[in-house]
């Protein structure tokens, strides 16, 4: 199947078990051997990731589908905040 790849910007991004990651803004191509290496990511889910840019790149490779919604795998909660304990005296 194909599609243009215009199609994809703005779709909403989550993951395989329902998280919000954030939206797509556009697209990282490699021209030389004419394939999508990643998606570049805005209004990111702050929850997940711990950066202070305004969006970031997720490898194409993550990507399972794509229709009203685009589907990646569960690896994003590898980079999730690390939930901080504070300990009571």
């Amino acid at each position: 199947m194909r599609a243009d790849i215009t199609s994809l910007f703005g779709l909403n991004i989550y993951t395989d078990t329902g998280t919000y990651v954030g939206k797509v803004a556009d697209l990282v191509l490699d021209v030389d051997e004419r394939i999508v290496r990643g998606l570049a990511v805005s209004d990111i889910n702050r929850d997940l990731f711990d950066v202070t840019s305004k969006g970031i790149i997720i490898p194409y490779r993550w990507v399972i589908t794509s229709g009203d919604i685009v589907l990646i795998r569960n690896v994003v909660n590898k980079f999730k905040k690390a939930n901080k304990v504070v300990e009571e005296d």
